[in-house]
């Protein structure tokens, strides 16, 4: 039997999760750049690397028309149906803000692929509770 250490888990999951977020800014910086947006590849931001999380969203990015795109980065090293967790905040976010996109990164390890989500989310996915905060009245 493994011991399970949590703290080595979290740091294992934050450093997936931010190698996602950074492969997904150069996705889009090159994205708008091979689209003729150099004015907009130059204006991609990493949000959550800047500020810090607690916006709803990793990423501010375009589309090609200008538009601007929320992007929430979910990153595994599973395959393209294993299930990822979703914040209170960022599926408040996906719900009250249309640009937003959650971006499916998924065999992180072995040859990133990447699928896109728009709102409202669970038309593509089942959102279930799997935590309960509980206070007092």
């Amino acid at each position: 039997m493994r011991k399970f250490d949590p703290v080595e888990r979290d740091f294992r999951n934050r450093a997936l999760g931010k190698a996602g977020e950074e492969l997904v800014v150069l996705f889009e910086e090159r994205r708008l750049h091979d689209g003729g947006r150099k004015d907009l590849a130059q204006q991609v931001r990493w949000v959550a690397d800047e500020e810090g999380d607690g916006h709803g969203y990793d990423i501010e990015s375009f589309a090609l028309s200008g538009e601007k795109r929320l992007i929430e980065v979910k990153t595994t090293t599973g395959g393209q149906t294993t299930p990822f967790f979703l914040t209170r905040n960022e599926e408040r976010v996906s719900r009250e803000r249309e640009e937003f996109r959650l971006y499916r990164l998924y065999d992180f390890n072995k040859a990133p692929r990447l699928f896109k989500l728009r709102p409202p989310l669970g038309d593509s996915v089942v959102l279930e509770t799997e935590t309960w905060r509980a206070g007092f009245g």
